[in-house]
């Protein structure tokens, strides 16, 4: 008598997955190979004060370039970091611009300012590297200057070091 029971069990479950329709697999999103590499510079909490106490976000500051010349950057914000990661990525290719380079380096000597903050760039000779330090170091990397001397005269902020770059 069990053994009908469980047989009849089973083919019910056998009809009732026969009128249901197969399942798909869940489209798969199409991935975009891009020549850019990515580069998160800083990512930031930041608290905002509520009557029921913090409520906290984060900003991301994204570097994107192909290293060989096209180099942009964007700063998202979000409740997530990946979300806010994702954002400054867009923002980051959406703010491309082309940064001259003459042979590994910079053409000429440049002060970059922005805001409180100045840095000195400074070509140099095959072989230096990139004499830079944080966000300055991963801008002049991903924009193809492989030989460059930086000095920071006024401030260490990594989102007016993108300033730097960008306006000079």
């Amino acid at each position: 008598m069990s053994e009908d029971k469980k047989t009849n069990t089973e083919n019910e479950k056998k009809l009732k997955s026969a009128d249901k329709p197969a399942r798909r697999a869940p489209k798969k999103k199409p991935v975009i190979e891009s020549d850019f590499e990515e580069r998160v510079v800083a990512v930031n909490r930041v608290a905002k004060v509520v009557k029921g106490g913090r409520r906290f976000s984060f900003s991301a500051l994204m570097i994107v370039g192909d290293k060989k010349g096209n180099v942009g950057h964007g700063l998202g914000k979000a409740k997530e970091v990946p979300e806010a990661i994702r954002k400054a990525t867009q923002a980051a290719m959406k703010n491309m611009i082309k940064v001259p380079i003459d042979n590994g380096t910079i053409p000429h000597e440049t002060l970059g300012e922005y805001d409180a903050g100045k840095i000195l760039f400074k070509p140099a000779a095959d072989g230096t590297g990139v004499k830079a330090a944080g966000a300055c170091r991963s801008i002049l990397e991903l924009a193809g200057i492989s030989n460059v001397l930086t000095k920071s005269l006024r401030g260490n902020n990594p989102q007016y070091c993108k300033g730097y770059i960008c306006r000079s």
